[in-house]
């Protein structure tokens, strides 16, 4: 499980405090591949970031026995400075990847970057970037992945390897999922959480939680 304890999460404004989560106590199951629905702006994203220890709470904590991926298909800790080849190495470092060679190896042959995975990421198109993101999440045995909007990454022929990628990660792993793409969701996750008004709520039905999602 993932364990949400009493999170309260906001951002300063001109208008005082904008609050995401106050007060939040939930548990995201681990045994299952979840859905994450919500309307735009009600704080996918920002829950990712705090499931990913990107982003912390103002107050509470997140605490579980599993390891979770960062967001895959986001650019998140790829730094534009370095080469693909620094960044996939200092990724693999911070997540103790015993054999960087070849580590390194599978990243380059996932992300089809060529000689560019030499170049400096900041001279990556826009298309280039979530492929090396990906590349290196995927990478990496997590017991969690937390996925947002895989459709985004690269071309068509490079997204249906990262579905078939993540597909057979989802057999050995858990996944948590952001999508607009209904079909998506239905292709890898079984149940749901709906995000409304700063609240969860968690639904073993996928079905049921699209259809309610649906009436907001």
């Amino acid at each position: 499980m993932i364990n949400l304890v009493n999170v309260t999460k906001f951002f300063p404004s001109a208008l005082g405090n904008q609050y995401i989560f106050k007060d939040l106590n939930f548990s995201i199951p681990t045994d299952k591949n979840v859905a994450l629905l919500g309307k735009n702006g009600a704080g996918k994203s920002t829950l990712f970031r705090l499931l990913a220890a990107s982003e912390f709470p103002n107050a509470g904590k997140i605490t579980s026995d599993k390891t979770i991926s960062w967001p895959v298909a986001l650019t998140t800790g790829i730094h534009p400075a370095m080469t693909g080849r620094e960044n996939t190495r200092f990724i693999g470092r911070i997540n103790g990847v015993a054999d960087l060679v070849e580590y390194e190896r599978r990243v380059r042959s996932f992300s089809e970057l060529g000689r560019k995975y030499d170049l400096p990421v900041g001279t990556y198109s826009s298309g280039m970037k979530p492929r090396l993101a990906f590349a290196c999440s995927i990478a990496l045995d997590f017991d969690v992945y937390l996925i947002d909007e895989v459709t985004s990454v690269g071309d068509a022929s490079f997204k249906k390897k990262a579905r078939r990628a993540l597909y057979d990660r989802s057999n050995n792993a858990s996944v948590i999922m952001v999508s607009h793409q209904t079909s998506e969701l239905r292709l890898f996750c079984d149940s749901a959480i709906i995000l409304d008004d700063g609240k969860l709520v968690y639904y073993d039905e996928l079905e049921e939680a699209i259809e309610r999602y649906e009436a907001l």
